[in-house]
């Protein structure tokens, strides 16, 4: 009787630890498909060859994080402009000082940082926690003399869903959302249709949701031949999101956009310069109007 009792009990504590341990799998397998964060630096930050300080931010939750910041040319006229850069889910900081070339080019300044868990970042990686590290490198560049109006937060991949919550949480001149997927619940979906992703996610970044709140001007840029985030993944954002928009093909698959077609690249992120440029530009001729008198209800930006 004590034997049939204690196999009961076994039984019935079995049936109750069973869903505990298959959820605890589910999130461990959620996490580790959602960050895949590389602890060594590909370079060091002189590797482009060009000046650059390396930055150390402290979070608010006290995690101490790791970035690389590039200036504009002393000669540049949009030196007083800065893109925060958010990278995607894989690798470091390292593996994206191409991209930070590639934005220099353009005359502006470059802030790469790198999430909790990354590279030598402190911590552990979270949704939450990348909202607040974003955060962390936006003060740093506000203590650093930037205006709100000047900051261009630019989202890779999975850095597009934190970029655009930092679009809501700080003041912002823009935001670019380059390779970036509408949700990971609407990615894991596709991933890994067997799975009921949408019922047990617990990692979001729901990018289309949140863009009808969103009020910057924003750029997409996104390749047809992306076959990891896919295209429709950014038109479905870009039909959420409020105008002032632009929509820029570029070239090539998820991580090779660069490689195959660099010059698609510059050419989108010029072109949003240029309107935002061309936006506050009218902000400034309708500024100087009141003043004078000489319309009381000037034109609004068109889009860029």
């Amino acid at each position: 009787m004590a034997t049939w009792t204690r196999n009961r009990w076994k039984k019935l504590l079995g049936l109750i630890l069973l869903p505990v341990v298959l959820l605890a799998m589910l999130r461990w397998f959620e996490c580790r498909n959602v960050y895949h964060p590389t602890a060594t630096l590909w370079g060091e930050p002189g590797v482009l060859g060009k000046p650059v300080e390396e930055v150390w931010l402290t979070t608010r939750d006290g995690v101490r994080l790791n970035g690389w910041f590039f200036p504009a040319a002393t000669n540049s006229r949009r030196r007083h402009l800065a893109v925060l850069h958010s990278h995607g889910n894989g690798g470091n900081i390292s593996h994206r000082a191409d991209v930070a070339e590639t934005l220099l080019d353009a005359g502006v300044n470059v802030l790469l940082f790198d999430y909790r868990g990354y590279g030598r970042s402190a911590g552990r990686p979270s949704e939450e926690g990348t909202y607040r590290d974003a955060q962390a490198a936006y003060a740093w560049l506000r203590e650093h003399g930037f205006a709100p109006t000047n900051i261009i937060a630019f989202g890779e991949s999975l850095g597009g869903g934190v970029a655009t919550e930092l679009a809501l949480r700080e003041a912002l001149g823009g935001l670019v959302l380059q390779s970036t997927f509408t949700s990971v619940p609407d990615l894991g979906a596709e991933l890994f249709p067997w799975l009921p992703v949408r019922w047990l996610a617990s990692i979001h970044y729901n990018t289309r949701a949140k863009l009808p709140r969103v009020h910057v001007p924003v750029l997409f840029m996104h390749s047809r031949a992306d076959t990891l985030i896919r295209f429709p993944h950014a038109e479905r954002n870009y039909a959420a999101a409020n105008e002032p928009k632009l929509f820029h093909e570029i070239a090539g698959d998820h991580n090779d956009f660069l490689e195959a077609g660099r010059d698609e690249f510059i050419a989108g992120f010029e072109r949003f310069v240029k309107g935002l440029e061309g936006q506050h530009s009218l902000q400034r001729t309708g500024q100087a109007a009141r003043t004078t008198g000489a319309a009381s209800n000037p034109s609004p930006p068109t889009a860029p």
